[in-house]
Parts: structure tokens; C-alpha cells; sequence
């Protein structure tokens, strides 16, 4: 695997409501591979295809960060391997098994089966959005 160079970009604080009276906004310096990775070994990034997750802010381009070394649970974002097939979905406990459900409510929850070959990749631990237009940046 080549070397890769690391570096670290300023980070701010800015408020979401109202601007903050604050006069010093740089807080400190970020390296986003520090911030977004825990365990570089076993993280991996996927694109997401798709509007089955729009419920839980995961639209369509839309990168995830997933760590295949999080043990999943309910609760969490899993990428799958359904029948071969890769999706993105969260594990829920339905009764007494567990599903890979959209936050869509037009597509149903794929319960996991003995009779389905379902693998966990691993769990969706960031999302990363593009917030320009398509071909702006």
C-alpha cells in the first residue's frame, strides 16, 4: 500500500442559530482521518445508491465511513450483503429476530434468515454529504 501524507485543517465552532458573539473562532487544528477513523485496518468508505435511507439522512451520493471492527447491533447502520447484493440499511430486532430495515416506508424490512444468505460488512459510523450543486466543486 503506498505512504500517504496526513494533514490537519483548522476547525471552528459556528453556531447553527443564531451567530455566536464570539470573537475567536478557531478552536484548534483537524485531521479529518484522526476525527473519522478509528481503526484505519478495517475502515473502508462506500457510496450510497438509493433513497431507503432518506429517514435517517443518507440520501443518494452520500459517503459512508464504515468500520467492519464495531461489533453490530440494533440500533446501528449495517452495511449488508443480502443474496449478494450490497445494502445499506439499519438492524432492527423484530420480534425475535433481526431485520435490516429502511427508514423509507416504501420498502420493507429484510428479516434475516436462516434461508437468506445475509453478511454484515460492517457499521456506518459517518456520513460524509456534498452540499454544492452537482458540478460546483
Amino acid at each position: 500500500m503506498p505512504a500517504t501524507t496526513t494533514f490537519s485543517l483548522p476547525l471552528i465552532d459556528a453556531t447553527a442559530g443564531f451567530p455566536s458573539p464570539a470573537e475567536d473562532y478557531l478552536d484548534a487544528r483537524l485531521d479529518l482521518n484522526e476525527h473519522l477513523v478509528r481503526n484505519p485496518a478495517s475502515t473502508y468508505f462506500i457510496r450510497v445508491q438509493g433513497e431507503s435511507m432518506r429517514g435517517a439522512g443518507i440520501a443518494t451520493g452520500d459517503l459512508l465511513v464504515v468500520d467492519r471492527s464495531v461489533t453490530p447491533r440494533p440500533g446501528h447502520v449495517v452495511v449488508a450483503a443480502v443474496d449478494g447484493d450490497l445494502t445499506v440499511k439499519r438492524l432492527k430486532r423484530l420480534g425475535r429476530t433481526l431485520a435490516l430495515a429502511a427508514e423509507n416506508p416504501d420498502f420493507a424490512p429484510i428479516p434475516i434468515t436462516d434461508e437468506r444468505a445475509v453478511e454484515i460488512w460492517g457499521v456506518a459510523t459517518h456520513v460524509i454529504r456534498k452540499l454544492t450543486p452537482r458540478g460546483v466543486f
